[in-house]
């Protein structure tokens, strides 16, 4: 049986490495695995969370290939973005501090992830010309991110900046990202993780009642954002199946084809 989420423990803190080669791809599958294992780690009363990806990747955000196959049967479609959905909000009221390890490319859903998280540790990348990116892409691929979803870069980045970097669907390179607030820190891609581990060591160092209370309260935005009224799943399955749209996934699909799915900051 594949694992799809890999599962690490560093004392009181769980790991959760997402583990679907080659990209992270976030599928129907994959994303109710993490729910799973976000929830089991809430059972096993685990303190904190890091959630991670492979070298060079963290996501390539949703699974696009896979959503077109579902063709015009918009119940599974619906389903495969309810998950997407339901991944994000539990990510978002996990009641433990989360941090996201991103350990190279963030596009998309691997943005709203990361966005989701307590704190953002990006990996600087080994060559310089290629740096990593994160950042909201939607409009790229013919796509519009939900309300909601752009209030979550409005609450890390600004009202204006997000604005900026949402209408030109903008991947943001990760030495301007710490600049601008996306990510909180850059390390080399071998340091993602400890660091990681070690800010939640610190922050599980202080009363634990009055942390968790303070960062609930600091957080309340947060999950009023993806409050279904801001999501309006239906009307963006609607507007999935939109020619212009339609047009945009198709090249997308075309483009990661001729690529070999390499890890790539262009997904959905």
């Amino acid at each position: 049986m594949t694992t799809l989420i890999e599962v690490i423990n560093h004392g009181p803190i769980r790991e959760l490495r997402l583990a679907r080669p080659p990209v992270n791809a976030l599928d129907t599958e994959l994303c109710r695995h993490l729910i799973h294992a976000i929830n089991q780690a809430m059972a096993d009363d685990v303190h904190g969370l890091v959630l991670s990806g492979s070298e060079r990747i963290f996501s390539a955000g949703m699974d696009v290939p896979h959503l077109l196959s579902h063709g015009e049967d918009r119940h599974k479609l619906l389903d495969s973005w309810q998950a997407f959905f339901g991944a994000v909000r539990t990510l978002a009221e996990s009641r433990i501090p989360v941090v996201a390890a991103l350990t190279g490319h963030a596009p998309a859903g691997g943005c709203v992830l990361a966005l989701c998280c307590d704190y953002r540790i990006m990996a600087r990348s080994t060559d310089p010309a290629q740096p990593n990116v994160i950042g909201l892409n939607e409009v790229q691929v013919g796509l519009v991110a939900p309300e909601g979803i752009q209030r979550l870069m409005r609450r890390v980045v600004g009202h204006h900046r997000a604005s900026q970097l949402l209408i030109g669907g903008e991947m943001v390179p990760a030495e301007r990202a710490l600049e601008i607030g996306l990510v909180d820190e850059l390390v080399a891609p071998a340091d993602v993780v400890p660091r990681a581990v070690a800010w939640l060591g610190r922050l599980l160092k202080l009363p634990r009642q009055p942390m968790l209370h303070t960062r609930s309260v600091a957080r309340a935005d947060l999950h009023e954002a993806l409050h279904a009224d801001l999501i309006q799943l239906d009307r963006f399955v609607e507007a999935w199946y939109a020619p212009d749209a339609q047009q945009a996934l198709q090249t997308l699909v075309e483009r990661l084809g001729s690529a070999g799915r390499r890890p790539a900051p262009d997904a959905a």
